[in-house]
């Protein structure tokens, strides 16, 4: 072999810095394509999941069923949302369901008048059984008013009275502002999901599909131990009662 043959080709010194740009850009387009690949399989299975959760969610609610004990529980609480709710919590109370009821997340400008008014309840109901709770702003605020409320009387059973889709959220926030109660569910129907029917209404999917998110995001938050907001309404220089008996 000459010495020629031997030394570098100093007539065209790019040649090797050009290779070795070659070869990293071809690794890093390899290693581009792998994550694409492995973002892709990531992403199709979340959503595979997902769809999977949401269908199982819809069947929970599908089987809610209004407890069999109700006629043993201390008391009753009503979510706000609608007025059925509020319609079903009174009747049940009015049967002798409870010693007591409470609305809760009741807007400050409802007056306990307006809102006799609007159910077409028995004033006599509201004046001895009935608390308006007017600081919860969500669903967490409905689980820590209900919970003082639960203090204060010392119950030990309490029914919920929400809508079907609500319920399991709104059993599981109850549940973590009030561990050592018992909670059992009387679910108002709001479409009826042992038919297909509610998969071509574009209202229903959106609710059921906006519900699926909050409650996925609450046992997340729950399993993670994430500290949430109170979910109740910012104090004032005059503040409403967490719980006002109605007069």
């Amino acid at each position: 072999m000459s010495a020629d043959a031997a030394r570098p080709d100093s007539a065209h010194p790019e040649a090797a810095p050009t290779s070795a740009r070659w070869n990293t850009f071809h690794r890093l387009r390899r290693v581009g394509h792998h994550g694409l690949r492995l973002f892709t399989i990531a992403l199709i299975v979340g959503l595979t999941l997902a769809i999977i959760g949401f269908f199982r969610f819809t069947d929970t609610i599908a089987d809610l069923r209004a407890s069999g004990d109700a006629s043993k529980v201390d008391a009753i609480v009503a979510l706000t949302g609608g007025y059925q709710r509020i319609d079903q919590a009174l009747e049940l109370l009015e049967q002798g369901v409870g010693q007591r009821l409470l609305i809760s997340g009741v807007n400050p400008s409802t007056t306990s008048a307006a809102l006799r008014r609007a159910t077409g309840s028995k004033s006599a109901t509201f004046a001895c059984c009935v608390d308006i709770g007017y600081q919860a702003l969500d669903t967490i605020g409905n689980a820590n008013e209900t919970a003082g409320w639960i203090r204060q009387h010392g119950y030990g059973r309490v029914l919920v009275v929400t809508n079907n889709y609500h319920m399991p959220r709104s059993l599981l926030e109850l549940s973590q502002a009030s561990p050592d109660v018992t909670f059992l569910a009387h679910p108002v129907t709001y479409s009826d999901l042992t038919t297909e029917a509610w998969l071509t209404d574009p209202m229903a999917m959106r609710t059921l599909i906006t519900e699926y998110a909050k409650y996925s995001l609450a046992r997340l938050r729950n399993w993670s131990g994430t500290k949430a907001d109170s979910g109740m309404r910012a104090a004032t220089d005059a503040p409403q009662p967490a719980a006002a008996n109605l007069e």
